[in-house]
């Protein structure tokens, strides 16, 4: 394609920053235009994102650029009062990777869309502004959408485990290597920040309200993430996988298995894997995706190429590391 479209990245150094970073140096249709970033101006790319040694030269940049579009990858409530001091031209798309936008997406004349490409494409598709989902919500939802589309939703309990990076790029005690290794524990036991794009999206499929009692734990490696949700069920076995398996079937990332799934076939890709298990009347839906990826990043672009007419999967082409 001779005419990319340019990306820019708003906070390049964190990990969400570098798998965009990566995954833009390698995409058909767009080209990477510039990483900004306050604290390591002037600093070449593969200097922090080591990863990219060899891939690319640039250096971060200090001041907003031209770009079709602009990925903010900033903490948790800091795009918002970015955007209130940096003017972005008309036509720019903006993809926010934090969770200022994904409940309330109404700010200064824009109108985020919430980017969950399996429940809202064609909204996705005309939208100029885009709340990218989370990565606990991503893997909750991917595995109870069919289930609300079927309004067989009521009261569901989730355990989910994820690695590290998904505390972000600053260390923390409960991310330093001596407490993490061999280490599991709970955090915020039925209070993740996650839970309100969760039943906000559910509860528009199934039409009424649903409770989501969610355990989320840590898990002692860097990337991906493990979530298994129990509920009561009355339909057979069949009849559900059919049910999941006729809702994914035009989706290009989220995968339905009849056999045991685990985490390491998801790990470095935008995929998502879901298995289902029944005794008697009640049923555990497993999904598993990586946090980095599908549950950010690697959503991002999904949501990126939708928005402009790419392919879907464009660019999103990943070997999971399968050992």
């Amino acid at each position: 394609m001779e005419n990319k479209i340019k990306a820019g990245i708003v906070g390049g150094t964190g990990y969400t920053g570098g798998e965009l970073i990566r995954l833009l140096l390698n995409h058909p249709y767009a080209e990477l235009a510039f990483a900004l970033s306050r604290n390591a101006s002037g600093k070449k790319i593969h200097a922090v994102h080591q990863d990219l040694l060899g891939e690319t030269e640039m250096a971060f940049s200090s001041e907003l650029q031209d770009a079709d579009v602009i990925f903010l990858c900033l903490p948790h409530k800091e795009s918002q009062p970015w955007l209130e001091q940096n003017k972005i031209p008309a036509g720019t798309k903006i993809i926010d990777l934090g969770n200022d936008f994904r409940l309330d997406g109404a700010f200064q004349g824009k109108n985020f869309v919430y980017g969950l490409p399996e429940f809202q494409k064609e909204k996705i598709k005309t939208a100029n502004e885009v709340a990218n989902p989370g990565c606990f919500a991503s893997a909750i939802q991917y595995a109870l959408l069919p289930l609300a589309e079927k309004k067989l939703l009521n009261q569901v309990f989730v355990t989910g485990i994820t690695g590290s990076t998904g505390a972000g790029v600053k260390l923390q005690d409960t991310t330093h290597f001596s407490w993490r290794n061999n280490n599991v524990s709970a955090y915020k036991t039925l209070t993740h920040q996650h839970l309100g794009e969760i039943r906000q999206t559910l509860e528009h499929k199934n039409g009424n309200q649903v409770g989501i009692h969610f355990v989320p734990w840590r898990g002692d490696w860097p990337r991906g993430i493990f979530v298994s949700a129990t509920l009561e069920c009355h339909q057979s076995l069949d009849e559900l996988y059919e049910a999941f398996e006729a809702f994914y079937k035009d989706q290009p990332f989220v995968w339905v298995s009849r056999e045991a799934i685990n985490m390491k076939q998801v790990v470095n890709t935008n995929k998502c894997a879901i298995q289902l298990e029944k005794q008697d009347n009640m049923l555990v839906v497993h999904s598993a995706v990586d946090n980095l990826l599908k549950g950010a990043s690697g959503q991002a672009i999904q949501n990126m190429n939708v928005m402009f007419g790419f392919e879907e999967h464009a660019g999103l082409k990943l070997k999971p590391l399968a050992y």
